[in-house]
């Protein structure tokens, strides 16, 4: 019987770390770490808060595929949400913007 070699799987961060010893990577990836950071926070409020992206959207006076847009946006670094919308969106999930320099 010949039987096919599968290669050994690795988690996401298995697979991070790896990526971080090359330069050009790391240099790519920490150049997004604000993005990141920031949709890290918008989906943990939106969950706390217990909504879905339509609810979200509704709250503030948009459509859900806004909503998909904006998440999708910070998750992609091709596009990042204006102030306006951030307070917004704070406001739909219960939530005040607070933009702080660390």
């Amino acid at each position: 019987m010949n039987a096919k070699r599968i290669p050994p799987t690795k988690t996401h961060a298995e697979m991070v770390s790896d990526w971080m010893e090359q330069p050009e990577f790391k240099a790519e990836y920490e150049k997004l770490d604000g993005e990141f950071a920031l949709l890290d926070e918008l989906l943990a409020a939106r969950k706390k808060a217990g909504l879905t992206q339509a609810q979200v959207a509704e709250r503030m006076g948009t459509k859900a595929t806004a909503i998909t847009r904006l998440e999708s946006g910070l998750a992609s670094g091709t596009q990042g949400p204006s102030y306006n919308t951030l307070k917004k969106y704070a406001a739909a999930v219960g939530k005040k913007l607070q933009i702080r320099f660390v």
